[in-house]
This record gives C-alpha cells, sequence and structure tokens, in this order.
C-alpha cells in the first residue's frame, strides 16, 4: 500500500495495531484499537473494523483465526518502518497511550526498492539508563576481537534476538605494526595493528614450535619489510620470497611462512570471523516446531550470516540497515528483521553489528541501540600512535 494511498485515519489505526501487537504478541481487536482512541472523534468499534477490512484488502493486516482479532503482515512491519525512519514524520499516539511514536528530525529515509530496507537513520537518543547499560557491558574492552564478541552479547542481551557481529575481512586494510608473543609449545598470540588504527588479535596452533628470538625475527622481517603494504598481498609475498630467497634466508623465512600460513595476516580463504549469540531467544512458542527447526538451520549456517551481513549492510555507509522479512535467504526466515550497521575506527571499516530479531522486535529502540554500539567503537578503542 503505497503512502499515497494511505489516509490519516488508516496510518493511525494500523500504527496502534502494530505496537499492540508488538507489545503483546496477540492478534489485535478492533474493540481494542477503539478503545484505545475513546478520546477521537470519529473512531468507533464500527469504524476501527471498516478501517482494519481495508487495511486486510490492502496486504497489511491477516487474520489468523476467523474469530481472532488482526496482526500486522510483514508489508505493514515495513511500512511503520518506513514511517518511522522518515524525516518530520509523526504517526500519532500509541494505542497503549505513550508519548508519540516520534519524529526524525534529521537525515533521510531510502526505501529499498530491490527489497525491503530502509536505512540513513537518525533518530533521537537512546534513554539515559539503556546507554549506562550498555556502556557498562562493553568495560574492560581493549581490542576489536573483544569489542565484536562483546557486541553480539550485548544485542542479544537488550533484543531478545540475535546478536551478530560480523568482523571485516583484511582487504584493503594496510599493515602497521605486527607483534607475536609465545604462549606455550606450538601455540603464539598474534597481534596485528592496521594504519588504520585497527586491533586483531588471535591465537595460532602451530604445527612446530617456535622460540622467542624466532617470533622476534619473524615480526622484525615482517614490519621492515612490509610496513604501508595491503595485507592481503603480504601473504603471497611472503611465498614468493621463500621460493626465490629460500637458502640465503631458509630458516628465517620457513618461521614467517609458518606463521602467515596460520593465520597471523589471516585473510583470503579464511574468512572474516563471525561472533553470533542469543540463539536460545529465537525458541518460542509462536513457532511451530518444523519452522522453527529451519530457521535454526539456516541461522546456525554462519556462512550463510556472513553473506546475509555483506549483502545488506554497506560498510562504507554510517547508516542503520533494516530488512523486514528474510525469506530470500531461507523462507524460514519470513518473520524475522534484520537491523544491522557498519562499526568504523580510524576511518576503516571494522566489521558489522546487527540484531536479528522477531519481527515483533521494539523497532525504535532497537535502530537507536545498534547504531550507538556501532558508533561505540571509535570511543573506547584506542587508536594506537607510532614513535
Amino acid at each position: 500500500m503505497p503512502d499515497a494511498r494511505v489516509s490519516p485515519r488508516e496510518r493511525l489505526v494500523l500504527t496502534a495495531i502494530i505496537e499492540l501487537y508488538i507489545a503483546t504478541g496477540e492478534p489485535v481487536a478492533s474493540q481494542t484499537v477503539a478503545r484505545s482512541f475513546a478520546d477521537r472523534e470519529g473512531l468507533s468499534s464500527a469504524t476501527v473494523r471498516n478501517v482494519m477490512a481495508t487495511l486486510g484488502e490492502a496486504g497489511m493486516l491477516e487474520q489468523p483465526h476467523t474469530s481472532a482479532g488482526r496482526i500486522p503482515t510483514a508489508a505493514a512491519f515495513r511500512y511503520y518502518v518506513e514511517q518511522i525512519t522518515q524525516p518530520g514524520t509523526q504517526l500519532g499516539r500509541t494505542a497503549a497511550g505513550a508519548p508519540p511514536v516520534g519524529s526524525v528530525t534529521q537525515g533521510a529515509s531510502v526505501p529499498d526498492a530491490s527489497n525491503r530496507g530502509v536505512s540513513n537513520l537518525v533518530s533521537s537518543q537512546l534513554s539515559e539508563a539503556r546507554r549506562g547499560q550498555i556502556e557498562d557491558s562493553f568495560t574492560g574492552v581493549a581490542s576489536s576481537h573483544e569489542y565484536l564478541e562483546r557486541t553480539s552479547h550485548v544485542l542479544a542481551l537488550i533484543s531478545s534476538g540475535l546478536g551478530v557481529a560480523l568482523a571485516s575481512s583484511t582487504a584493503g586494510q594496510v599493515l602497521e605494526h605486527i607483534h607475536f608473543s609465545r604462549l606455550s609449545v606450538g601455540r603464539v598470540l598474534a597481534v596485528l595493528v592496521t594504519q588504520a588504527g585497527a586491533v586483531q588479535d588471535r591465537v595460532l596452533t602451530l604445527d612446530r614450535d617456535l622460540a622467542h628470538v624466532e617470533l622476534e625475527t619473524a615480526a622484525r622481517y615482517l614490519n621492515e619489510n612490509f610496513r604501508g603494504w595491503p595485507i592481503e598481498r603480504i601473504r603471497s609475498e611472503v611465498a614468493r620470497r621463500v621460493d626465490v630467497e629460500r637458502e640465503a634466508y631458509r630458516q628465517m623465512l620457513a618461521s614467517v611462512e609458518e606463521l602467515c600460513r596460520k593465520g597471523a595476516l589471516a585473510g583470503g580463504e579464511t574468512g572474516p570471523a563471525i561472533f553470533v549469540d542469543g540463539m536460545a531467544n529465537l525458541i518460542t512458542a509462536e513457532l511451530d516446531r518444523e519452522r522453527l527447526r529451519q530457521m535454526l538451520v539456516a541461522l546456525e549456517a554462519k556462512q550463510r550470516l556472513v553473506e546475509l551481513l555483506t549483502a545488506y549492510v554497506d560498510g562504507r555507509q554510517q547508516e542503520v540497515r533494516v530488512v523486514v522479512g528474510l525469506d530470500d535467504t531461507s523462507p524460514a526466515m519470513q518473520d524475522l528483521v534484520l537491523i544491522g550497521a557498519p562499526a568504523r575506527l580510524g576511518g576503516a571499516n571494522l566489521g558489522t553489528v546487527a540484531v536479528i530479531a522477531p519481527t515483533r522486535i521494539q523497532y525504535q529502540e532497537m535502530i537507536q541501540a545498534v547504531r550507538y554500539i556501532a558508533r561505540l567503537s571509535e570511543r573506547i578503542l584506542e587508536v594506537p600512535t607510532t614513535d
């Protein structure tokens, strides 16, 4: 139903139904909507029923049972999201008597013509209590790995959905410095710093043990020879030099090759790291067992999640992206919504943070929370300086 064809009265009733359904999870009856608008003339129960019938014919509402009330369709949720993210939009008083849904005073809502998204949200701030909860949850975080891992947990906690954080690939990143620390026999901590200031750390399990002096020599070789190089090019260049200079630097280059091969400069075929938390939140009584099983199978395939976030969230843009209905990815995910945004550090793309949840999510708060956490990366991660 295009916006031009939705009357103010229909918009008001549809908003009330959506927000009542989000709050209760139950089909909404016309009497319930009419009672919430008792102070408005012309919104009797009969009038509301007629409006609901019109919205049903337009594909915005459906009736699960003959005697039941109505529930919003995916199209209704998409329309609702487009409305709350449009500049200057005022949807009116909620059905529960709460303050107005709110208006967006900056930015622009950009409907996705090819699918179902809106982006470029600039909305009101989170409550002080929610901001405090989020910031307390990130206490002690000191690396990009910790930030992304913690993000998936925090978003799962506050959304009652699935929290997902996807690290960016090394494509386009430039080496500033790398350091190796021996943890135990065959185990090494690699700390990689990019020129954009991103810090990536990972534990490597090696096929052979390397002594402390070998690790220092390998790090010095990489830092002296490849500082300022794109990371995805370093591994192939090291392999090339091993062949060319094998005799002259055989032992030293063998150590470097082993560290690179095991992921010190991870990228390419190893794929980006992804953190997922809150799968149990999606196990609800609202889904029949077979649909739930199919949905969980789709979500547990982490490569599917990587593809989903990569397709819908543009790391080059500082925007919140909302996609209602993920059935293009899997039919079992038709009742899910994705809210995601890129996290940045020092001008570079650090990764993507997102919530995947049922369409009954509290849209405005979750959009704001995802946006807030995505921007938090710049503040909580220190950008290293070089001497």
